[in-house]
């Protein structure tokens, strides 16, 4: 906004417009820039053609450009933030300084998650749900109607378990960690089963498979389900981690975190990324050819889900694994074969590389799983990352996940509408 005023008193010190930029650290094209946005409001020079600015004003807006650096990382207006948690680089990434990949191979997931929160192994590890907990969340997951998805059914699993629990306001150490031990296990047994026989003991994969397929698992299956939820148990500042970081910092308890996770996963950018790779799957199988599935992808104007990852250049280390172990089971061979297929037809196009949702679409469609049994995996592993991340964030100051607001309306005082 400019306007026409008389000249300032002399106990009023106004800027010109190579001081404003200075003090901004900008252009003075960009001073006027901000002048046209409402940002800063300017006077005209009486007699001349420059303008003045207001030194508190300049300065205001100088303090918010500050904060929003200071908010953003090296690579471009991307929010960073610290953990000692997981590093992703060069194609890797580490769990606590650890190769993730070579920890999802070696220990069952339950170990893994215990490492992910306290940097401490403990071999054999076994996560229990308590019988309260598992009845009250199993009444409110049946309550749903049928067809509520998986991330419906825990979400609502994680609240109901949250009022079985009175102590869990407390966000000490040692009790968000029996909180993550028992939410767990309670948030998969909650789940219905898909077959009849089925224990609720035994490492947790056991437990889950039994809830996506009416199939009897052999052994290179259950690893395979093990070692996706390994592999999937965190990856760095994700938006729904980041939504659990937030919640954390507002000290909200850890089913309350979680339950921010899952609200954020059911987007279709991000947890449904898989349930996507799996019918594209199921379309290649039936058609016995990638080539026609994936013209009409693109003709639609669809991204191939599946391919490519925006944090690997090159190969997505968790597919690499995956697709290994899917090898050693016999009755995924079409399926990998299709994977493959859609990797060949779509790099005419694009050379992309596999990502871990095409390689968790072959162990479903494989395994006689729905579409949607990807998005469960992917939560149920990811909870254990979001249990890492509240409790790194229980540790930092409160509410530090508050990152100023960049208005860029009309500069008030506006009038009231009529």
């Amino acid at each position: 906004m400019r306007d026409q005023e008389p000249a300032a008193g002399p106990a009023e010190r106004r800027l010109t417009t190579k001081e404003a930029a200075e003090l901004l650290g900008v252009k003075s094209e960009t001073v006027y820039a901000y002048v046209s946005r409402g940002q800063l409001s300017s006077r005209r020079v009486p007699g001349g053609r420059g303008s003045t600015f207001d030194v508190k004003e300049v300065e205001a807006l100088a303090r918010r450009n500050r904060r929003e650096s200071a908010g953003s990382s090296a690579s471009g207006s991307e929010l960073s933030v610290r953990t000692r948690i997981t590093l992703i680089e060069a194609d890797r990434y580490y769990f606590r300084g650890v190769d993730a990949t070579r920890m999802a191979t070696r220990y069952s997931y339950e170990e893994v998650a215990e490492w992910l929160w306290t940097g401490r192994l403990r071999p054999g590890v076994e996560f229990a749900a308590p019988d309260a907990s598992v009845a009250v969340a199993r009444r409110a997951v049946d309550a749903l109607p049928e067809h509520a998805g998986p991330t419906d059914r825990l979400r609502v699993a994680a609240i109901a378990a949250a009022t079985a629990d009175p102590l869990r306001f407390d966000l000490s150490e040692d009790a968000v960690l029996g909180t993550a031990r028992t939410l767990i296990p309670t948030l998969v047994t909650a789940l219905p089963p898909a077959r009849r026989g089925h224990r609720d003991t035994g490492p947790l994969a056991d437990r889950l498979w039994a809830r996506l397929s009416g199939r009897d698992p052999d052994e290179a299956s259950l690893r395979a389900l093990d070692t996706a939820l390994a592999l999937l148990v965190d990856h760095d500042l994700a938006a729904s981690t980041l939504a659990v970081r937030v919640a954390a910092s507002a000290r909200a308890h850890a089913y309350a975190a979680v339950s921010a996770g899952l609200g954020v996963l059911e987007g279709p950018l991000h947890g449904a990324a898989s349930g996507l790779a799996h019918r594209l799957l199921l379309d290649v199988l039936d058609q016995g050819d990638a080539a026609p599935v994936i013209a009409d992808e693109l003709r639609a104007g669809r991204r191939i889900p599946g391919l490519g990852h925006r944090l690997y250049p090159g190969e997505d280390p968790r597919a690499r694994i995956l697709f290994g172990l899917l090898e050693d089971i016999p009755k995924a061979a079409p399926a990998l074969a299709a994977a493959r297929d859609i990797v060949t037809v779509t790099a005419r196009h694009t050379p992309l590389h596999a990502n871990v949702d095409l390689a968790l679409a072959v162990l479903t469609a494989s395994a006689g799983m729905p579409a949607t049994a990807g998005e469960t995996i992917f939560a149920v592993a990811r909870t254990a990352g979001w249990i890492a991340h509240a409790l790194e964030e229980y540790g930092e100051r409160p509410l530090r996940m508050r990152p100023s607001g960049h208005y860029v309306g009309p500069k008030p005082p506006q009038p009231l509408p009529e």
